[in-house]
């Protein structure tokens, strides 16, 4: 069992916390219920706490699995790690592998879209089914606001500001991210816990650089998007969301001809807190008809 600093609140997330070393990486993950296995992946600047409420709310159902990407939550990494989003996908890769998971019904938010869709688009028949909601899986081009974005939240001087010192993503995006209720200053202290020093927030700098400067890897995802195209999807849409709109659910309609669309009106971006009994529901009921 992996140890628990202080700062964690065993009321708030009740579960077992286990870990796996994936070269070099010490992985901190949750591993709850029995069923085909929900593989659940996280966004910036969030880690497994984000995914509480469809642990609790489907693992009678499923075999939850929440994991961190090392220098997120509890999961930590080696000496040379540098956080991109390409070294998070082989992370979770040799994750899946050493779990030996199959069957596989991936849940994927924010930065969870492009790591945990380069996993399923390398091994294809590992994944069974897909549930996306506020996401993408392809680079985003030329858009003005998206690279002006990513060169203040991660450039080398404003993205240190920003991002390090003020801590930005944690302390204002994280809370205009949900929208239907306020984390609680208990939640909040769960959010800030991985995060202490300006060092500490190196990973979540790195996030919003990679908007740009992963082009390859992003582009590598979408030329393979075609591998998975058959399989079943639910996709989210948080209709409040700061950062994904209308558009990229409509592509991801379209990526996935046999989808259902489930819209959480007036959720933020982090839906699964903001809204997560909700889709809890819409889960059960989607699965119900695709398992029957």
């Amino acid at each position: 069992m992996t140890q628990r600093p202080d700062w964690f609140d065993d009321e708030l997330f009740p579960f077992e916390s286990r870990s796996l070393e994936i070269d070099g990486s010490v992985v901190h993950y949750v591993d709850e219920g029995e069923g085909v296995p929900l593989l659940m992946l996280h966004g910036n600047p969030t880690w497994s706490f984000l995914y509480r409420k469809l642990i609790t709310g489907l693992s009678d159902t499923f075999r939850c699995i929440a994991l961190d990407y090392p220098g997120f939550g509890l999961s930590t990494a080696p000496s040379g790690y540098t956080h991109t989003a390409a070294e998070h996908s082989a992370v979770v890769e040799g994750f899946v592998d050493q779990l030996g998971l199959d069957d596989i019904v991936l849940v994927a938010q924010d930065w969870g879209g492009p790591i945990g869709l380069s996993v399923a688009t390398r091994q294809p028949d590992r994944f069974r089914a897909f549930v996306i909601g506020n996401t993408w899986a392809w680079p985003f081009g030329d858009d003005p606001r998206i690279n002006r974005f990513s060169s203040a939240m991660g450039g080398d001087r404003s993205g240190e500001l920003l991002s390090q010192r003020l801590n930005v993503f944690v302390n204002v995006f994280l809370k205009r991210g949900m929208r239907r209720r306020k984390p609680t200053e208990a939640e909040m202290a769960m959010w800030r816990g991985p995060f202490p020093t300006v060092e500490s927030r190196l990973p979540v700098r790195v996030f919003p650089r990679e908007i740009v400067s992963a082009m390859p890897f992003l582009e590598d995802i979408e030329s393979g998007l075609g591998s998975i195209a058959d399989r079943p999807a639910l996709l989210f849409h948080a209709d409040k969301d700061m950062a994904f709109g209308w558009r990229e659910l409509k592509r991801w309609e379209s990526v996935f001809p046999d989808h259902r669309t489930h819209i959480l009106e007036g959720a933020g971006h982090y839906w699964q807190d903001d809204a997560g009994n909700e889709a809890v529901l819409a889960i059960r009921d989607w699965w119900s008809s695709i398992d029957g």
